[in-house]
């Protein structure tokens, strides 16, 4: 594993199509959830799953920790979380100790589209990894995630 396949090719063509292989990667996989959302009858878009994501993992959270985590703006989050509101997937709740503070959650609706959402997702990674025994998918993730702290690393 430590020598390249192609010993034509140096070393620095094989850093680049790995970091192109795992864009092409993150692109097939991304346009196959975009596929499955246009095509699911609960009329959600990728932002709005996101957001259903995040508040399916963190019952009670605000809209400024949804901007904190994703990076975008308090005003784009504003108008996904009043969207999602205005559909009845997410509702709020007065925090009883700061009533400038509202605690989100999902719906019992936004719950059902979270569940058929997640189940979507745990059947597209499944696809990605089948063929692969324990040991290599374990492989892979260690791998990944030394490529992901390498990227992370202070120069």
């Amino acid at each position: 594993m430590g020598k390249p396949s192609n010993p034509s090719r140096p070393a620095a063509a094989h850093d680049d199509n790995v970091l192109e292989l795992m864009h092409a990667l993150v692109h097939d996989y991304r346009a196959l959830q975009f596929r499955q959302l246009r095509s699911g009858e609960h009329g959600v878009t990728h932002m709005d799953a996101k957001v259903l994501g995040y508040f399916g993992r963190h019952p009670g959270a605000t809209q400024s920790d949804l901007a904190q985590h994703s990076g975008r703006d308090k005003a784009q989050v504003a108008r996904l979380i009043k969207g999602l509101r205005d559909a009845g997937l997410l509702d709020g709740e007065v925090d009883a100790d700061d009533r400038r503070i509202v605690r989100l959650s999902l719906t019992p609706e936004g719950q059902a589209i979270q569940k058929v959402l997640r189940q979507q997702s745990r059947s597209l990674a499944a696809k990605a990894v089948a063929g692969l025994d324990a040991a290599e998918r374990e492989q892979l993730v260690a791998l990944l995630e030394r490529v992901r702290g390498n990227l992370l690393a202070g120069d």
